[in-house]
């Protein structure tokens, strides 16, 4: 028997249930998909200026999205300036292919990426250095912004997180409740809370002329409420560590900071790597509550769009492709921890 017969007969239709559960899924499949198709691409609207365009067709109005592509991008970055935030992205998949396809060497790729490429970037973006134009960050907004947020976010986030790990762990009583306290208070409210007091309450407790950014309050906020959930994931790594581990080290001589960085973090960490990915994926989809002081992210750069008069009723078209590029942020990066988690496997 050809063997995918063989694979339908085990997987789909083995028994009487899971083949009357087979055919109810194809007849759902064959009333959704059709109608999905000929809405998104049969008879949707590609280009136009409004939505009177897209009147004599049913379908999407992807008019709406290509007329308004590049502010859902940059934002309201001015458009001769743009070319500094493609710059900076270019550079930074450079850095990337150089991490992970032409196999330079590891740290010091990592190294640029984490100490000299973030002060480029900062140059490009706000400008005012080497003759470019300051653009402040109430300008930046779109995809942009998300991903200026969530970047930041990430990074910092994830070391911030291991440190308060540890210190849930430490011997020192001081150490250990300040972790404790810090977390247990960050995990207990809301991100919009947190959000609400950086950019809100923060300014009232500083001296009297010293304010900072509403970006840096943001990613301040957002940072620190990261590594509260992030201490967490770490430290369930920490405990699947049997204690022998830390004996060994021990018999060894080496200090409490060479034991963690040589044997117990590498081997915790790879334990974590789902649930590490998981916090990263919340909260590259958390920096759409931005919106709450006044930022215009990706989400919200579209919905802004979606209130202007000449393209009144395309809010679902807004809404899908806004969806579609999150998802596919999201499922990259869910695909590359799998390969890293297949990479790093040595249960075998």
């Amino acid at each position: 028997m050809n063997s995918s017969l063989v694979w339908l007969q085990r997987n789909l239709f083995s028994t009487p249930l899971n083949s009357g559960l087979t055919l109810a899924a194809l007849y759902l499949l064959w009333l959704v998909i059709p109608p999905i198709i000929e809405w998104t691409f049969l008879q949707a609207t590609w280009i136009g200026d409004s939505r009177t365009a897209c009147q004599s067709n049913e379908g999407a109005c992807w008019a709406f999205v290509d007329a308004r592509f590049s502010q859902f991008i940059y934002g309201l970055y001015p458009e001769a300036e743009r070319w500094r935030v493609d710059r900076a992205f270019i550079l930074l998949v450079i850095l990337f292919a150089a991490l992970f396809v032409l196999g330079f060497r590891r740290s010091r790729v990592v190294a640029t990426i984490l100490i000299p490429y973030p002060v480029v970037a900062w140059l490009l973006f706000y400008g005012g250095i080497f003759g470019l134009e300051v653009v402040e960050t109430s300008q930046w907004g779109g995809l942009f912004l998300t991903l200026v947020i969530a970047g930041v976010g990430i990074v910092a986030s994830f070391p911030l997180g291991i440190l308060l790990a540890l210190g849930r762990r430490s011997r020192l009583v001081v150490v250990r409740s300040l972790s404790v306290s810090f977390i247990e208070l960050v995990r207990g409210v809301p991100l919009i809370s947190v959000l609400f007091m950086a950019s809100v309450m923060l300014p009232l407790f500083l001296p009297e002329g010293v304010n900072f950014d509403k970006l840096l309050r943001a990613l301040i906020g957002i940072t620190l409420f990261q590594s509260a959930y992030m201490a967490e994931v770490v430290r369930g790594g920490l405990q699947a560590i049997p204690r022998g581990q830390f004996e060994a080290a021990e018999s060894l001589g080496l200090s409490y900071w060479r034991t963690m960085r040589l044997i117990i973090l590498p081997q915790a960490l790879k334990l974590v790597i789902p649930g590490v990915v998981n916090t990263f994926i919340a909260l590259f989809k958390d920096t759409t509550l931005v919106m709450i002081i006044g930022m215009f992210d990706f989400l919200g750069i579209v919905q802004a769009a979606t209130t202007d008069p000449k393209w009144l009723g395309t809010a679902v078209e807004g809404y899908v492709f806004c969806a579609a590029v999150y998802w596919l942020f999201c499922f990259s990066m869910s695909r590359y921890s799998i390969s890293v988690e297949r990479k790093l496997d040595t249960g075998h």
